[in-house]
């Protein structure tokens, strides 16, 4: 397997950027809340890590030749360097909770086998990977008593920031940026999305029930969307479908027998089901849980794609015409919830809009004019053209 020369280098480098790094001081006490997110952060930090080991150690150029992107050493020094950056948080953590007086936890088992069916399945978890760890350091600061500890919680959220980028862009459809604002999770609802991986250990934190969305085919505005979950009772007339996104002051709130994708969703889309209809506000400080029936869900409804990510792919134009391919909330959802079956996520492909896959330009004064299809005069197709 191949590991590009900026990793190589990041790993001679490791013990520098350790004893350099702003989470490490001298020994001192430290709130019990403290210590259980320290430890808690960095049980994610080693699944990611652990997450993108085993995924370069399985992959070879080829693979990711065959998954469609353009140039194989494009996503392997970006997966490269990412886990390079998920080892040294991890390493970070785990010696500043030994500077405070407790040991981290070191005993989980991490099974990726359902997301490592192949390289498309595993670049989108990935995507889900780095969005709810995001999610998680967001949602975990107003956790934290200890201002410098929080500063340099901090100085590792950009960072994920930074990796969520990337994956939005490798996804080929996704949007770089696709919110003004990120989602923040509670641990509990972090662990929802990420326990079925995790086993061996006790983390300190309960988990939501998992949720899965079990729709196949092509999800995008106006598609109806049906779940699972072993929480979700057989009298659902009283439940409701609640979808948050960064950019939401509160959720969409649907009846749970009609959970349509509403228009004006892009991105990443946290979807929970809830015994009432009351929509869940996006600040986590204030968010009541206590309705909660399952989830959250980590979906994406990639309905603005952009050129940036489309440059990663090589199969993003084909001579037939456009073709889009990302994770749907099915993948997304099944790959979190099946990950203790070992059990391969069925592939979607997630269409554009119907005026996009008609060739049609939107020409209303203001709009961004996103088209894809032939150009006007019939002779060319473009993919992404912005007027």
């Amino acid at each position: 397997m191949y590991f590009s020369s900026s990793f190589s280098i990041l790993a001679l480098m490791a013990p520098v950027l350790v004893s350099a790094a702003p989470m490490r001081m001298s020994r001192r006490a430290a709130s019990a809340t403290d210590l259980l997110v320290l430890k808690f952060a960095d049980v994610l930090e080693q699944l990611e890590s652990q997450f993108y080991t085993q995924a370069l150690s399985k992959f070879q150029e080829s693979d990711f030749n065959a998954a469609g992107f353009s140039a194989a050493q494009v996503p392997i020094q970006q997966f490269s360097v990412i886990a390079g950056d998920e080892k040294t948080h991890s390493t970070v953590l785990q010696s500043q909770i030994t500077d405070l007086g407790d040991k981290p936890i070191t005993n989980c088992n991490f099974d990726f086998s359902s997301a490592l069916t192949d390289v498309k399945t595993m670049a989108a978890t990935a995507r889900v990977v780095e969005n709810v760890g995001v999610a998680a350091y967001l949602g975990a600061a107003h956790l934290v008593d200890d201002a410098s500890l929080l500063t340099a919680a901090g100085s590792i959220l950009t960072t994920e920031a930074r990796h969520q980028t990337i994956l939005n862009v490798l996804s080929g459809t996704g949007t770089a940026i696709p919110n003004a604002f990120d989602l923040a999770f509670t641990p509990s609802e972090v662990l929802a999305i990420a326990s079925p991986f995790i086993s061996g250990c006790d983390v300190g934190v309960a988990a939501n029930p998992t949720l899965s969305v079990t729709n196949t085919g092509a999800v995008t505005t106006g598609t109806a969307l049906t779940f699972k979950s072993d929480a979700i009772p057989s009298d659902t007339s009283k439940l409701s479908c609640q979808m948050l996104t960064g950019d939401m002051s509160f959720s969409v709130t649907l009846p749970f027998d009609s959970c349509v994708v509403p228009s004006g969703i892009n991105g990443p889309v946290a979807v929970y089901i809830t015994n009432d209809t009351q929509p869940l506000l996006a600040n986590v400080v204030e968010r009541a849980t206590v309705n909660v029936v399952a989830g959250p869900t980590m979906a994406f409804i990639d309905t603005t794609p952009q050129m940036l990510g489309q440059l990663a792919s090589a199969t993003a134009t084909a001579s037939s015409g456009t073709t889009t391919s990302t994770i749907t909330p099915e993948q997304a959802s099944s790959i979190m919830a099946s990950a203790s079956a070992a059990q391969a996520t069925a592939s979607a492909s997630v269409g554009g809009t119907a005026a996009a896959a008609a060739g049609v330009l939107d020409e209303t004064p203001g709009s961004r004019n996103n088209f894809t299809g032939p150009s006007p005069d019939g002779h060319t197709f473009v993919n992404g053209y912005t007027n």
